[in-house]
Protein backbone atom coordinates (compact mmCIF):
# COMPACT_ATOMS: atom_id res chain seq x y z
CA UNK A 1 0.00 0.00 0.00
CA UNK A 2 2.97 2.56 0.23
CA UNK A 3 3.12 2.91 -3.19
CA UNK A 4 -0.45 4.33 -3.45
CA UNK A 5 -1.13 7.92 -3.82
CA UNK A 6 -4.18 9.88 -3.62
CA UNK A 7 -4.76 12.71 -6.11
CA UNK A 8 -7.65 15.32 -7.09
CA UNK A 9 -8.29 17.47 -9.01
CA UNK A 10 -10.53 20.96 -8.53
CA UNK A 11 -11.84 23.16 -10.97
CA UNK A 12 -14.51 25.93 -10.48
CA UNK A 13 -17.89 25.97 -13.12
CA UNK A 14 -19.95 29.04 -14.08
CA UNK A 15 -23.12 28.86 -15.11
CA UNK A 16 -22.32 25.25 -15.91
CA UNK A 17 -19.32 25.85 -18.01
CA UNK A 18 -15.89 24.82 -16.77
CA UNK A 19 -14.17 28.19 -15.88
CA UNK A 20 -11.34 27.73 -13.76
CA UNK A 21 -8.99 24.78 -13.41
CA UNK A 22 -4.94 24.07 -12.74
CA UNK A 23 -4.37 24.99 -16.60
CA UNK A 24 -6.02 28.49 -16.50
CA UNK A 25 -4.56 28.92 -13.37
CA UNK A 26 -1.15 28.33 -14.45
CA UNK A 27 -1.93 30.65 -17.24
CA UNK A 28 -3.36 33.94 -15.73
CA UNK A 29 -0.63 33.10 -13.31
CA UNK A 30 1.93 33.26 -16.05
CA UNK A 31 0.01 36.58 -17.73
CA UNK A 32 0.80 38.32 -13.64
CA UNK A 33 3.98 37.60 -13.20
CA UNK A 34 5.02 38.70 -17.14
CA UNK A 35 2.33 41.44 -17.93
CA UNK A 36 1.96 39.69 -21.07
CA UNK A 37 -0.25 37.36 -22.97
CA UNK A 38 2.80 37.00 -25.54
CA UNK A 39 5.13 35.96 -22.98
CA UNK A 40 2.98 34.29 -20.50
CA UNK A 41 1.97 31.80 -23.42
CA UNK A 42 5.89 31.53 -24.35
CA UNK A 43 6.70 30.65 -20.70
CA UNK A 44 4.09 28.03 -20.47
CA UNK A 45 5.20 26.56 -23.99
CA UNK A 46 1.56 27.27 -25.44
CA UNK A 47 1.02 29.30 -28.62
CA UNK A 48 -0.07 32.51 -27.97
CA UNK A 49 -3.33 31.76 -30.00
CA UNK A 50 -4.47 28.72 -27.39
CA UNK A 51 -3.71 31.39 -24.72
CA UNK A 52 -5.52 33.97 -25.59
CA UNK A 53 -8.39 31.69 -27.09
CA UNK A 54 -8.33 30.42 -23.20
CA UNK A 55 -8.27 33.82 -21.62
CA UNK A 56 -11.02 35.27 -24.20
CA UNK A 57 -13.11 32.76 -23.01
CA UNK A 58 -12.80 33.41 -19.77
CA UNK A 59 -12.67 37.07 -19.87
CA UNK A 60 -16.29 36.45 -21.71
CA UNK A 61 -17.78 34.74 -19.10
CA UNK A 62 -16.57 36.06 -15.96
CA UNK A 63 -18.78 37.62 -13.03
CA UNK A 64 -16.48 40.51 -12.93
CA UNK A 65 -13.42 41.87 -14.88
CA UNK A 66 -9.98 39.62 -15.44
CA UNK A 67 -7.80 42.31 -16.88
CA UNK A 68 -6.31 45.65 -17.03
CA UNK A 69 -4.89 46.28 -20.54
CA UNK A 70 -2.66 49.21 -21.80
CA UNK A 71 -2.24 48.94 -25.11
CA UNK A 72 0.91 49.30 -27.07
CA UNK A 73 2.86 52.22 -28.02
CA UNK A 74 6.12 54.35 -27.16
CA UNK A 75 5.94 52.45 -23.80
CA UNK A 76 4.73 49.15 -25.65
CA UNK A 77 1.22 47.18 -23.95
CA UNK A 78 0.49 45.06 -20.95
CA UNK A 79 -1.94 43.14 -19.90
CA UNK A 80 -2.15 42.33 -16.15
CA UNK A 81 -5.04 41.00 -13.47
CA UNK A 82 -7.57 42.85 -11.78
CA UNK A 83 -8.02 42.68 -7.65
CA UNK A 84 -10.57 41.00 -8.33
CA UNK A 85 -8.67 37.95 -10.53
CA UNK A 86 -5.99 37.99 -7.87
CA UNK A 87 -8.60 37.42 -5.04
CA UNK A 88 -9.76 34.63 -7.17
CA UNK A 89 -6.41 33.05 -7.88
CA UNK A 90 -5.39 33.39 -4.01
CA UNK A 91 -9.21 31.79 -3.16
CA UNK A 92 -8.37 28.93 -5.93
CA UNK A 93 -5.55 28.12 -4.10
CA UNK A 94 -6.47 28.13 -0.56
CA UNK A 95 -9.50 25.80 -2.20
CA UNK A 96 -6.79 23.14 -4.12
CA UNK A 97 -4.85 23.05 -1.14
CA UNK A 98 -7.88 22.67 1.68
CA UNK A 99 -9.27 19.51 -1.20
CA UNK A 100 -5.35 18.05 -1.45
CA UNK A 101 -5.29 18.28 2.44
CA UNK A 102 -8.90 16.63 3.28
CA UNK A 103 -8.32 13.90 0.37
CA UNK A 104 -4.50 13.24 2.06
CA UNK A 105 -6.16 13.02 5.51
CA UNK A 106 -8.98 10.23 4.53
CA UNK A 107 -6.41 8.79 2.39
CA UNK A 108 -4.95 7.87 5.04
CA UNK A 109 -7.61 6.76 7.18
CA UNK A 110 -8.65 4.49 4.96
CA UNK A 111 -6.06 2.50 3.18
CA UNK A 112 -3.35 3.21 5.67
CA UNK A 113 -5.30 1.75 8.95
Amino acid sequence: MNDFRVRSKVWLEFRGQPFLGDGRYRLLSAVEQTGSINAAAKKLGMSYRKAWSQLNAMDEHAPFPLFEKRTGGKGGGATHLTQAALDLLQNFEKLRESVNANADFHFEEIFQP
